[in-house]
């Protein structure tokens, strides 16, 4: 019989696999995204010093007040704008995209697309 693997488990792996080939650097920080049923959440990471160095979401209340629904592709681009804007403010203008394992489509990529009009590079 064929069991079938939980998607949590598949996109786990993805993101461990992904994680071994890149990290970020305090030249090249990494952008993480992540998105649950609810919201979308991106964050500016330096991994050798271990510190988030900006962060955005469907969470904070300016994003919130902007949007109906937390969970489109609408609030995906106003958190990828936010974040490109907050990295450039503090002089961050190349990254390093890790898209946590999900696939590159919808949300994701409508958040990628943003913070690369926002100024961001990667």
């Amino acid at each position: 019989m064929i069991t079938k693997k939980s998607r949590l488990k598949v996109r786990t792996k993805k993101h461990k696999r992904m994680r071994n080939k890149f990290s970020g650097t305090s030249e090249r920080p990494r952008l993480a995204v992540f998105r649950s049923n609810n919201h979308i959440y991106a964050q500016i990471i330096d991994d050798l010093k271990g510190h988030t160095l900006a962060s955005a979401s469907t969470v904070d209340k300016a994003i919130k007040e902007e949007t109906e629904k937390t969970n489109t592709v609408d609030a995906a681009v106003l958190v990828g704008t936010s974040i490109g804007k907050k990295a450039v403010e503090k002089g961050i203008q190349t990254v390093v995209f890790d898209r946590g394992g999900f696939i590159y489509h919808g949300k994701i990529k409508a958040l990628a697309d943003a913070a690369r009009e926002a100024g961001l590079k990667f």
